[in-house]
């Protein structure tokens, strides 16, 4: 089964734990975290021969790649891709002949809503770079449902550095069910042997005169800005404020505006706040870019401000300051003034091509990689740009372009990569030679991911450049005291970490009850909160509702945001008639926290009419809701009250039937009480929905599970005499 791999010693002990527990593996980049998925893959297949494994992955490329190394080592039958390339109902037959699933977790996310693939038989998922498992990632809804449902669970989840923050690594485990940790560090005296030396470079540089011209303007009208905030009493100084601060600032403003809070001077700190947002990133560009970035990004608020409707801009554009330094910035531009570190970089470019070194350069901002692509360029070097999929100047790549360029950079076609974050994670990009960032980042997890591209087959090198005195050399500390930290924490994580499994037993959900929920809301949270209670979910198109709760109950659910927007357009009013038409109970659920009255330009009595139309010109419930988790508990509630008799009982009249047999159970059904299983034996004595409706009482309550009730109902709905002036008729 497996052929052509030599496991390490120190990937047959994690293996060992791994076989046994739920486990987290920590372990260097380029150290064989996949190589120790394989082997616990075979150890599984071996002793569940009819399961099946998921390997899940955040991007295609790296699905593909780790596809590719399991074909190279194992023989165990047929391994397929599900992403979002491949359509839903394709996955659906893919999987069925499947032995190992390699996928990206949002479309899997969405297959195990629709359940067109079950959980029950897989008895091993992978999750590789798992220290995404938090806040409301797809690897979390997904552990939360294989755990629940799975026969034989077993989890493996893979990261080289899993974060600084002991809660954030306590969440991950949290998430993924993970019950022990296995950690290597390069210094571990069972990794030590097989780690490749790299040896680590920093080099300075130092901005020109004619940068701190432009960064003397850019400062003075950051000062401005925080000085009308201080004033405000909201920030105790206005210097030293990092754009963390003043983004959690920000988050504060905005929670006091959702509580109802009016105030005038409020809403102008917020925008304020914008207004310094934008010129710390200005500053950024300056300090760490190019000139060339910069002028584009202060030229972009310039430009815009005439057309835009937002105040931030508006104003910024009228400051002295920064129109100032707009003018500084395009005179640099028009003498093409670089940033040293370009020039740096590219003196180091030319000696690495010289010496037939393949290099990856990372840069964080798309535009500022542009410009390293066409200057290595000039200098000899065959240079490609590796960049994510969103057009950003016309320069996103697909994933097939993506993986093409590594495929060429393996063949020699390009000897160096310009890399934004995309190149950072995973992707086994062969035989790197040199690393170089072109400036510090502050994330721990990201300096180790950049590293990591060298220095896995051979002896490699790192090179990172860095203007003095400026955030790059905050960066940079930063980063270095993050990692020590984190490695410090990897020592004692064990000891630290709480694994505390949330086993629920079966009368903790509700396996009986079924809610109908239109295919479009398929990502939506409220899904996910219901399946984790064990409500079974029925995606169906919907004409006249959003969720169906039983036969007589359905439900048009909106965001704050867009029961705003839809009385805007106009287009609620339409969906109300629909839900009217279409179901006795009809309701409507507004979710979100914020003041209502505040998600866009409308007056309020607009909203207040609205709501006024809906509870008493089409007598609907109008609820509001918090969040997503209060939202599925209200559909709970409901859905118990309605389907007390189980979902087998649940017929939905929100398809029409295509043929004569479906019409006549469809007919039956529709009495109330009368389900669609009812309805199917009722016909089965009765031989046609004539026969149901002449039998008498006696005759009717012969057919088992119908009794006295719903039999008079049945006689009472055949017999009695249509009256459009009744009122009982008219209420229902």
């Amino acid at each position: 089964m497996l052929r052509d791999f030599t496991p390490r010693l120190y990937q047959e002990t994690i293996l060992a734990t791994a076989s046994e527990k739920n486990t987290l593996v920590v372990l260097p980049t380029g150290m064989g975290k996949t190589g120790i998925a394989m082997l616990l893959a075979v150890q599984r297949l071996k002793s569940y021969p009819n399961s099946k494994i998921i390997f899940l992955a955040p991007t295609k490329p790296l699905v593909d790649q780790h596809k590719a190394t399991f074909e190279k080592h194992l023989d165990v039958g047929n391994l397929v891709v599900f992403t979002g390339a491949v359509n839903p109902e394709k996955r659906a037959s893919l999987w069925n002949d499947a032995k190992i699933v390699f996928s990206t977790p949002q479309g899997l996310e969405n297959d195990v809503i629709s359940e067109k693939i079950d959980l029950s038989d897989v008895s091993l998922i992978i999750f590789d770079e798992c220290h995404r498992a938090t806040g409301d990632y797809a690897y979390n809804f997904i552990a939360k449902q294989y755990l629940k449902k799975a026969k034989y669970p077993r989890v493996l989840a893979l990261t080289a550095s899993p974060g600084t923050d002991l809660e954030k690594i306590n969440e991950i485990c949290q998430n993924l069910g993970i019950e022990d940790i296995e950690v290597r560090t390069k210094d571990d005296s069972d990794v030590k042997q097989y780690v490749k030396k790299t040896e680590f470079e920093w080099v300075s540089v130092t901005l020109p005169a004619e940068f701190y011209d432009v960064k003397k303007y850019l400062d003075n009208c950051l000062t401005s800005k925080l000085k009308l905030i201080k004033e405000q009493g909201l920030i105790n100084s206005s210097v030293n404020i990092s754009k963390k601060e003043i983004l959690m600032l920000q988050a504060g403003i905005h929670a006091r505006l959702a509580k109802g809070e009016k105030d005038f001077d409020l809403m102008r700190a917020m925008s304020v706040a914008a207004e310094a947002i934008k010129v710390m990133h200005a500053l950024e560009l300056l300090e760490t870019q190019s000139i060339g970035s910069l002028l584009t990004y202060l030229e972009g608020i310039y430009s815009s401000a005439s057309s835009s409707t937002v105040k931030a801009v508006q104003n910024l554009a009228k400051d002295v300051d920064f129109k100032s330094a707009l003018v500084k910035a395009r005179s640099l531009a028009e003498k093409n003034v670089e940033h040293p570190k370009l020039t740096e970089l590219k003196k180091i470019v030319a000696n690495e091509i010289h010496k037939e070194n393949k290099l990856i350069i990372f840069n964080n901002y798309r535009e500022n990689a542009q410009k390293i692509v066409e200057e290595v360029n000039k200098i000899g070097g065959r240079c490609a740009l590796f960049v994510g999929q969103t057009k950003k100047n016309g320069s996103g790549l697909s994933q097939k372009e993506q993986k093409q360029i590594i495929e060429d950079f393996r063949e020699g076609k390009y000897n160096a990569i310009v890399a934004t974050s995309i190149g950072e994670e995973g992707l086994d990009i062969p035989k790197v030679d040199t690393v170089i960032f072109y400036e510090p980042i502050p994330s721990a997890i990201r300096s180790i991911q950049r590293r990591g591209r060298t220095g896995r087959n051979d002896e490699g090198k790192v090179i990172v450049l860095f203007a003095k005195g400026t955030r790059d050399e905050a960066y940079r500390w930063s980063a270095h005291h993050k990692e020590k930290r984190m490695h410090s924490l990897l020592k004692e994580l064990k000891t630290k970490i709480s694994f505390k499994s949330e086993k629920k037993t079966l009368k903790d959900y509700y396996p009986t009850l079924k809610v109908v929920a239109d295919y479009r809301e398929k990502g939506n949270a409220v899904i996910k909160s219901l399946m984790d209670v064990g409500v079974k979910i029925d995606l169906r198109s919907l004409e006249s509702s959003d969720y169906v709760l039983s036969e007589r109950v359905g439900v048009e659910y909106k965001t704050q945001k867009d029961f705003v927007d839809s009385i805007i357009d106009g287009r609620l009013l339409t969906q109300l008639r629909h839900l009217k038409d279409n179901f006795e109970k009809p309701l409507v659920v507004v979710e979100g926290s914020e003041d209502l009255f505040s998600q866009r330009n409308i007056h309020g009595n607009a909203i207040r009419g609205m709501m006024a139309t809906i509870i008493v010109s089409y007598g609907m419930p109008l609820i509001f809701t918090k969040d997503s988790n209060e939202t599925a508990a209200l559909f709970v509630s409901i859905a118990r009250r309605e389907q007390d008799k189980g979902f087998e009982e649940f017929s939905l009249h929100v398809k029409k039937p295509v043929n004569v047999k479906e019409q006549m159970e469809y007919l039956v059904s529709s009495i109330p009480s009368v389900g669609p299983a009812l309805a199917k034996d009722l016909l089965n004595k009765f031989g046609s929905v004539k026969g149901v409706i002449n039998a008498s009482e006696e005759e009717l309550k012969k057919v088992e599970g119908v009794g006295d009730k719903i039999a008079a109902k049945i006689k009472e709905i055949s017999d009695s005499e249509y009256n459009s002036n009744l009122k009982d008729y008219l209420m229902g």
